[in-house]
């Protein structure tokens, strides 16, 4: 639709940065750009020790034996115009692995603890570094706070090493022969055995295995990994040595090393992919660049249509530039050429966004365009039936929608409509001429009309007087309703026509007068039962579950909603779905237009007004005041060689590469999987580009951009050690969701345990040579959270257990939303925080921000509850408040104003703040959770230990560690993991 997006990419053959790794846990990192200064106090140079299954080890002199430290060339960052070479030494696979002899060395086994198993973590190999420390969780580290004597300038690496669980035999000083700064010798004749006196492991181990007759199962689950601070969860970012590349919140991709081959693809059993949150929002006093070429217009490869960015190269005086894409030289526009110094670099770069900066946001020309920007437009469409008018819902949305009409974005553009329904249709006029709104009732469903078309959708600053009086007459204009049908696909058809600017009366049709498009918002409440697309209970014959028809359940019953969804995006419209019922309504039918659309479900089970009226408030109130991006279209680039083969999420796909999003906002993500399009790749750089064409609220045409480099590596254990756990999680969940809609749920359940027993079988067979990896399961540091995810995505709403697990409604919500989730708030879904907050809470003063860093996050098991504690669970979507049945009735009076002896049933229970030290101090807790979790409200549930079954299905059945409801608990499911790699090893 929009010329500049049009064109398809074309082929890069660029040779970019260089291919090594650039984290911690890789085999050859880059050095850094200057000398690691060290003190002279020490025996012997600190640094990754030699690892076992580097062909990098070179010899040392002859008068020594020591463990040697490999220098690599100085290198400093690339810069605009700079050609990025590769490192000096190329990445090999496995099978390139020179064979080493190690030298003898004495072996320190940990102190006997009897018959009590060896702890999971413990490795009997020993480190070449003897400073070792233990951090949480039984991880230790090894320390490179060691010193050497003085010395020639040495680069040691500026990664803290990935080994485990060892100690060192007795080291010697070292002395490195250097032919030049930051050099060391080669010898041609490879490593000899001197060089080594030790074996060391490149991996995390995890001992799995019980003594005979025991039922022990041999691991001590409080050494299991878990994520159980925010540092174990940071984004992985490649800045540091990809200085121009953009910040991860915005692009991740599964590993960062791109595999060479398809031989080498086909060994690494996860998805390889990439997550894009083009609409992330930045920390407070961060804004996106935003650039304005005006007459130049933007700067574009003539060939791919990638747009300029700073990994281009610039040539021939500034003339000319080259795509880091697809390799072409385009020529510089007059007007935008800028001489070259003498390292061949743009002497402006570093003034401008475009050139310096990995995300960027161009003003769009008029040429981006095919007519004026449409003006913000929301739509409501509000089921009146009784089921509404009992939960109270109406009065909440009339109410929350007039306290922001102030708010809106696009003042004074912005337009506004409603339509409410049961069996029949109401349209209301609201023309600026009128004092109160005139309302017009359609009854005749099959021949849909619409009265005064031009006065559905007004200027709200025009007719604010009349929408304010609408919405204070809502509630009781059908408080009275006792109609139970619900006409709502009649209802969505009209709201159609009235978006896209139809004039369709009862006795003829004109042609479109004005295309408004914008946001339509759905409030639902019953299972729609007139009309056209009426629906049927489905799910009441229990014979189906089980069955291979069990999955029709969780789609869409007849395509009436997705042909709708069609036309409704075609026509810049995205519909956000609200859902309000203790009945069913099909959700996987009613989901279906937003997820075609852009759009989000939200689910309130068993609404009332009481409970979930604060959470409705807020989450409606941010729907309608949030910056969105209008009429927007993505696409993602990616350089020679690879490509992206299929995309996951919320979106109508309207090309092979062309993601059409009619209303797309900062709480929405995408996912997609990439693959090579050739057996070898000869690049040593993979780029990807991400652009969002779109309309802001203001009226302006914009183009967001992120860019990012990726090496490319021929090491298959490289890709594992860089492989980024959220972008795996974020799109294996994608798949798993998908899957369940053509298959069983223990289907998709076990094709994501099989990826990861495939995935840990492949990194094994690495290291089959060395010696005593019987009983453990080993890892990459980067995947050491794989099993535990993979378990807690199998055993989430929206896969565990069979139908009476839960509620056939709930479980559709549940997929559609892990669909659209950004990856922090996914990971925070699968493994929510718990935490223990008695001793908080009397003692914190009210006024501290610091409560997360004071609590301590426990493991997801009934062992953590301790019954004289008060413990608060959060999944980012609700806050579960555990009473322990010992807990001091003082507190539980100064928190809840009830005698605890009167606590007979919690859910009558609401939390609010009472004038005492305590109540102050849980409530600015809670207030300070909310506001780290923006996208959604958590709403509080109250429950006593012993209080069923409340205490089952709000906090017990989420305790994903443990044994519930005959699922796999995490020890289980590590025992079932290393069975399958024992039996196929």
């Amino acid at each position: 639709m929009w010329p500049a997006v049009n064109e398809k990419p074309g082929s890069q053959n660029f040779p970019g940065r260089p291919a090594a790794s650039y984290f911690p846990g890789a085999t050859m990192p880059f050095p850094p750009s200057q000398p690691v200064p060290v003190a002279d106090n020490s025996a012997y140079i600190s640094g990754p020790p030699v690892r076992f299954n580097s062909p990098f080890m070179p010899p040392p002199p002859a008068q020594h034996n020591p463990v040697v430290q490999p220098s690599l060339p100085q290198q400093g960052l690339p810069f605009v115009g700079q050609q990025v070479q590769p490192p000096p030494f190329p990445f090999h696979t496995q099978s390139q692995i020179p064979q080493v002899t190690p030298a003898p060395c004495s072996v320190y086994p940990p102190p006997s603890q009897g018959n009590a198993p060896q702890s999971p973590l413990q490795s009997s190999f020993h480190s070449l570094n003897p400073s070792v420390q233990t951090v949480s969780q039984g991880y230790p580290y090894i320390s490179q706070a060691n010193s050497v004597p003085p010395v020639p300038p040495v680069q040691s690496y500026p990664f803290p090493s990935q080994q485990r669980g060892f100690q060192p035999p007795p080291t010697q000083p070292v002395s490195m022969g250097m032919n030049s700064r930051g050099h060391m010798q080669h010898s041609s004749a490879g490593p000899s055995v001197d060089a080594v006196q030790n074996l060391v492991e490149d991996f995390n181990s995890l001992s799995v295995g019980s003594f005979p007759g025991s039922n022990d199962p041999g691991i001590d689950s409080k050494t299991l990994p878990r994520p159980l601070d925010d540092a174990a969860m940071e984004e992985k970012s490649s800045t540091e040595f990809y200085p121009f590349n953009c910040h991860p919140r915005y692009l991740r991709v599964t590993t960062n090393a791109i595999p060479n081959a398809q031989s080498l693809l086909s060994r690494w059993h996860l998805p390889l992919g990439a997550v894009v949150h083009p609409l992330a929002e930045s920390p407070d006093g961060e804004e996106v660049p935003t650039v304005n070429l005006g007459p130049i217009g933007i700067v574009r490869c003539r060939k791919c249509r990638a747009y300029v960015n700073p990994y281009v190269q610039f040539s021939e005086g500034g003339r000319k530039w080259r795509c880091n894409m697809c390799n072409l030289l385009n020529e510089v526009p007059g007007e935008y050429v800028a001489p070259l110094d003498a390292n061949g670099k743009r002497v402006d770069a570093e003034y401008r966004a475009e050139l310096s900066k990995g995300t960027i946001e161009f003003i769009a020309p008029t040429e981006y365009m095919v007519r004026p920007p449409m003006p913000p437009t929301y739509f409501f469409l509000i089921d009146v039936s009784i089921s509404a008018v009992k939960s109270g819902m109406i009065g909440i949305v009339a109410e929350t929608i007039k306290s922001c009409l102030d708010e809106l974005p696009g003042f004074p553009r912005t337009q506004i409509g409603f339509i409410t329904f049961d069996s029949t249709l109401h349209f209301y006029s609201m023309k600026s001429s009128l004092t109160q709104p005139q309302m017009m009732v359609v009854s005749d469903l099959d021949d849909l009309f619409l009265p005064l078309p031009d006065e559905l959708v007004v200027n709200l600053s025009e007719s604010r007087p009349v929408v304010d009086a609408f919405l204070d007459s809502l509630p009781s204009m059908f408080q009275d309703n006792v109609n139970v049908e619900s006409a709502f696909g009649p209802a969505l058809k009209a709201a159609a026509m009235v978006m896209v600017g139809f004039r369709l009366t009862r006795f003829h049709t004109q042609n479109l007068l004005t295309h408004w498009g914008g946001k339509l918002l759905v409030f639902q409440t019953a299972l729609p039962s007139l009309g056209v697309g009426r629906l049927r209970l489905r799910g009441d014959d229990l014979r189906i579950y089980g069955s291979e028809k069990e999955h029709e359940l969780r789609k869409p019953e007849d395509t009436f909603f997705r042909k709708m969804a069609t036309d409704l995006t075609q026509s810049q419209i995205g519909v956000n779905v609200y859902s309000f019922s203790d009945k069913y309504i099909d959700i996987a039918s009613l989901g279906t237009l937003a997820k075609y659309s852009g759009g989000q479900v939200y689910h309130y089970p068993s609404f009332t007004w009481a409970v979930h009226k604060e959470k409705l408030r807020y989450e409606l109130l941010r729907d309608l005041t949030r910056e969105t991006a209008w009429e927007s279209v993505l696409r993602i680039r990616c350089g020679k060689g690879v490509r992206f083969t299929s995309y996951h999420g919320h979106f109508m796909l309207r090309s092979a590469d062309l993601l059409a999003l009619p209303a797309v906002d900062c709480d929405k993500a995408f996912a997609m999987q990439l693959a090579l399009e050739e057996t070898l790749l000869t690049t040593k750089t993979v780029f990807f580009q991400v652009a969002l064409l779109y309309t802001s609220s203001s009226g302006e045409r914009r183009i967001r951009v992120h860019t990012a480099a990726v090496p490319v590596v021929s090491d298959l254990g490289e890709m594992y050690r860089q492989a980024d756990i959220g972008a795996t999680i974020s799109l294996l969940s994608r798949l798993a969701i998908e899957t369940s809609l053509s298959d069983k749920l223990e289907e998709a359940c076990r094709s994501v345990q099989q990826r990861i027993v495939k995935a840990l079988r492949e990194y094994r067979n690495l290291y089959t040579a060395q010696p005593r990896l019987g009983g453990r399961i080993i890892y990459p540091d980067s995947l050491k959270f794989l099993p535990l995810y993979g378990l807690t995505l199998c055993k989430s709403l929206a896969l565990r257990g069979v139908h009476i697990d839960a509620q056939l409604d709930d479980r559709c919500a549940a997929g559609y939303t892990i669909m659209t989730l950004p990856i922090k708030k996914l990971l925070k879904y699968l493994y929510p925080s718990l935490y223990r907050i008695d001793e908080y809470i009397l003692k914190a003063s009210a006024n501290s921000d610091g409560s997360r860093n004071y609590l301590k996050m426990l493991p997801l098991s009934v062992d953590s509850l301790d019954p004289s504690g008060l413990y608060i669970y959060d999944d980012g979507f609700r806050f579960v408040i555990w009473f322990g049945s010992m807990l001091s009735s003082d507190l539980v009076s100064k928190l809840v104003g009830v005698d605890f002896s009167d606590l007979t049933d919690l859910s009558k229970v609401s939390l609010c703040e009472h004038d005492n030290d305590a109540s102050r101090n849980l409530m600015g807790m809670i207030k300070r959770f909310r506001a780290s979790s923006s996208s959604s409200y958590q709403l509080c549930h109250l429950v006593r230990q012993g209080e069923q079954p409340r205490e089952s299905s709000l906090l017990l059945a989420n305790l994903v560690e443990d044994q519930i409801f005959g699922a796999n608990g995490y020890v289980d499911w590590i025992q079932q993991i290393h069975q399958q790699l024992q039996q196929n090893s």
